[in-house]
């Protein structure tokens, strides 16, 4: 019982909560409930509004690399903590945006502040707590984080926006940030304790350094590119796919109930796929072991296009959610793992910011593949391609090298030649 109380526990419960009120949930899961009601309140076709998607994925790749830096200097609970404030308050803007313009600058301070409850913050706190079961638990903070608010927040959108408008919708979903998250964030996280016991630490001309490397020595790494672009590929077509689900079987003439469970079923095994990958990792800590976890996606995604039939639809739908969730479950680990906490939040960040360009502009690329073409088999055809490269790229990853090894001995050694 002390343990479901202890520390760790709270660092776990508030990094899940965070996680559960960030962009993905507030933004990405409800707009679509939103998008009418909006463009025709501002007299605008649909992609006018849907163009803030663009607009966060260049906001999160800016920003991204800012509170890596901040994090590593300051602590991300301070970081989180103003961050959180001011998604709040940019929330309550959005609702007050009286033409495009406001509405678009509205949601350049979303994506700023929004971006600080995003994956960097709360890895480098949970991967500073935890080592022997960090996998796992860089699972659930992500997993069920994501799963949780990607369902709930939009059943409590469609309750408000059934009696109100989508400007009281916004309002609402600010005071339910400000009112569940605050309280978490504020009294039950906490940085991390030092990753190593004092007497391990070593001292180079009289400053403890935390063990790990540096971002300019970690790009100097062949694991750095590898695991920076398997992701980043794959992550962008598996996320395209995942926002494209619903007009490409309605496209072949599905029902939207229909439709929509599938996409619900490939949202629900993204969380099985970041908490499976966890619990494999810390098992075996070998990366090149979760190759076939990317491949998966390239038996759902033919299904997808050809298959007739519910039972097959949700088998795609639970293949493809595997491997997105394989893909975000692997990233914080490999980057962890590999180049330790020194530098975490600026490795993260530069990582995660050119990730979020590929997300953002990966869907735009299928829509441009659909014009051109009038369906969407040939953009599936690429991808399945894409993810047959970023599984090779998985496959030949080096095995993890342990900080001692990469940062600790070498270091030792000059001291002890010095």
């Amino acid at each position: 019982m002390d343990k479901l109380f202890s520390r760790p526990a709270g660092v776990v419960f508030a990094s899940t909560i965070g996680t559960a009120i960030g962009i993905t949930s507030t933004i990405v899961a409800i707009l679509g409930l939103v998008l009418v009601p909006i463009a025709d309140e501002f007299n605008l076709p649909r992609s006018s509004i849907s163009l803030v998607f663009f607009i966060l994925a260049i906001c999160s790749a800016l920003i991204y690399p800012v509170i890596g830096a901040l994090a590593d200097k300051y602590g991300a609970r301070l970081v989180i903590i103003i961050g959180h404030l001011c998604f709040v308050a940019s929330l309550f803007a959005v609702s007050l945006a009286r033409n495009i313009g406001e509405f678009y600058i509205a949601f350049v301070f979303v994506g700023l502040s929004g971006s600080v409850l995003g994956p960097i913050l709360f890895t480098k706190i949970i991967a500073g707590w935890f080592d022997r079961y960090r996998g796992f638990f860089l699972g659930i903070i992500s997993g069920v984080g994501y799963g949780m608010g990607s369902t709930l927040m939009p059943i409590f959108a469609v309750f408000v926006l059934s009696g109100h408008t989508w400007r009281t919708t916004y309002q609402a979903i600010a005071i339910l940030v400000l009112v569940v998250g605050f309280p978490a964030i504020f009294f039950f996280l906490r940085n991390p304790p030092n990753p190593l016991p004092p007497k391990t630490h070593m001292r180079l001309k009289g400053v403890a350094e935390i063990p790990g490397l540096t971002l300019l020595e970690a790009a100097k790494t062949r694991a750095f590119w590898m695991v920076l672009l398997s992701i980043s590929i794959c992550s962008g077509s598996m996320l395209a796919v995942f926002i494209h689900i619903v007009p490409i079987l309605m496209d072949r003439g599905l029902p939207v109930a229909e439709a929509t469970s599938v996409l619900s079923t490939f949202a629900l095994f993204t969380v099985f796929g970041q908490i499976g990958t966890g619990f494999l990792l810390d098992q075996f800590r070998r990366p090149n072991l979760i190759a076939p976890f990317f491949f998966i996606p390239v038996i759902g995604l033919p299904l997808l296009i050809y298959a007739s039939g519910t039972p097959l639809l949700l088998i795609s739908g639970a293949l493809m959610g595997l491997g997105m969730g394989t893909e975000f479950g692997l990233l914080p680990f490999c980057l962890s793992r590999y180049f330790g906490l020194k530098a975490y939040g600026r490795i993260s960040g530069l990582v995660y910011g050119i990730i979020a360009l590929t997300n953002g502009f990966f869907p735009v690329l299928m829509d441009v593949v659909f014009d051109l073409r009038g369906n969407y088999s040939g953009a599936i055809n690429v991808i399945i391609g894409v993810m047959v490269v970023g599984t090779a790229l998985i496959a030949l990853l080096p095995s993890f090298t342990t900080v001692s090894r990469l940062y600790l001995e070498p270091a030792k050694k000059a001291q002890e030649t010095t």
